[in-house]
């Protein structure tokens, strides 16, 4: 079978989409120039996330690693030493020192803190004049998840927006290698900067923890219930294994910065814009029949965050349904958004919004090992968003001329820009 050359620029992710459902479960695909097997059918995928037999471990995994990672524009999402990138113990060790962040406990604590940084953002769109648009990814849905995940890891106000920033970068496929490098060296630098930070001043937020880790080897707090204290064979983390090396807790640090940040963008972004399309269902939620909570699980169902994620690789071959084999070392990648539209699972109506859905499973935040720790905190911030946004402003509407353009990406799944009227059309 021909392969199928995905977009970077996400520019027609629906004509993708259905290519991906024609070709069958799995089908050969070029990322960038890497060959890999894009799983659009959810069924599949789920058995496949949580195979053993399957790895995020390229180095270890991959045979093309060494020959692909120096010239791959991607290189950072096979190439970073955190738990995104391991496999079995490692992986592990890794989420549980990670874990131990995004307990019930903790996220339960920060509603107030979300709820108080929702206000203050209201506050200021509402001093916006009347009858003048205001770009809602731009200063909601932006500005809420970066100044969470500023709390949460302790990251100085001069260091936020540059975060912003080069995390926006990282996710932008249409970068070229030169560009993803140069970007990632300042990513680093910035990271840098906050250990060195915390070490002279340490405080109560993660990175200062992670730092303890690593400084002492001391990572016996545990998950406080998270499933991240179970492992891939459900057996509990042993003690005297979280010790970090200095490269594991920058990666460490990237991925809770980009996981947390760009994806908690995307949904409020999607969610906001399919209400604004889709009043009827709207009316819903303003008549009681359904809650913001399945406001959130359709939007990621509909719209996941994460349009493909790269990349998985086969420990060992893997027969599929139909016959079609996976080669050992062969690269996966994860096609979420096809998967949340499936026909199999979500029947031929797939692709419309609609919150009263009876089928509320999906796979936006992953599934198995690696299903996303930060899933908890990403539905917080969403429900709140959606509630106090729509609550406040109940005359919000899209801006007459607004053009929901997709960002170029063919990771990240949202807009570049949200252009609403606050006080609705006159």
């Amino acid at each position: 079978m021909e392969r199928l050359v995905l977009d970077p620029t996400g520019r027609d992710r629906d004509a993708e989409t259905a290519e991906l459902f024609e070709r069958g479960p799995a089908t050969p695909v070029d990322l960038l120039g890497v060959r890999a097997w894009a799983v659009a059918d959810p069924a599949l995928l789920e058995e496949l996330l949580k195979d053993p037999r399957v790895s995020k471990d390229g180095l270890q995994h991959w045979p093309d690693f060494a020959e692909v990672v120096p010239t791959w524009p991607l290189a950072i999402w096979v190439a970073a030493r955190n738990m995104f990138t391991a496999h079995g113990a490692e992986h592990r060790r890794l989420r549980r020192l990670v874990g131990t962040a995004f307990s019930v406990r903790r996220i339960t604590a920060m509603t107030g803190q979300v709820e108080q940084l929702t206000g203050a953002l209201l506050d200021d769109l509402a001093a916006t004049p009347p009858g003048t648009p205001v770009d809602l990814r731009e200063h909601l849905a932006y500005r809420l998840p970066i100044q969470v995940v500023a709390r949460l890891l302790g990251l100085p106000d001069a260091l936020t927006d540059s975060f912003r920033t080069t995390v926006d970068r990282v996710f932008d496929t249409t970068r070229t290698t030169e560009e993803a490098v140069a970007n990632l060296t300042a990513f680093y630098g910035m990271l840098d900067e906050l250990i060195a930070t915390k070490r002279r001043e340490p405080a109560d937020d993660m990175t200062s923890l992670l730092i303890a880790a690593r400084d002492t080897g001391d990572g016996e707090d545990g998950a406080e219930g998270d499933s991240g204290s179970e492992g891939e064979s459900g057996t509990a983390v042993t003690a005297g294994a979280s010790a970090l090396t200095e490269e594991e807790l920058r990666d460490t640090l990237l991925l809770v910065v980009s996981a947390g940040y760009e994806t908690t963008v995307n949904l409020i972004d999607n969610a906001i814009a399919a209400l604004l399309t889709h009043p009827e269902q709207l009316a819903l939620v303003r008549a009681g029949k359904v809650g913001w909570g399945d406001v959130v699980e359709e939007a990621l169902r509909r719209d996941a965050p994460v349009a493909h994620l790269p990349l998985r690789f086969a420990v060992e071959d893997i027969e599929l349904p139909g016959g079609v084999v996976l080669r050992k070392g062969d690269p996966i990648l994860a096609s979420y958004a096809a998967a949340g539209r499936h026909p199999s699972r979500y029947g031929e109506d797939g692709a419309v919004f609609d919150v009263t859905r009876p089928v509320k499973e999906h796979l936006a935040f992953g599934h198995g090992p690696h299903f996303c720790l930060g899933a908890p905190l990403a539905r917080l911030e969403g429900a709140t968003a959606l509630r106090m946004l729509f609550e406040r402003f109940p005359d919000l509407a899209l801006a007459p001329d607004a053009d929901l353009r997709p960002v170029e990406s063919l990771i990240s799944n949202g807009h570049r820009e949200l252009p609403v009227l606050l006080d609705g059309v006159r």
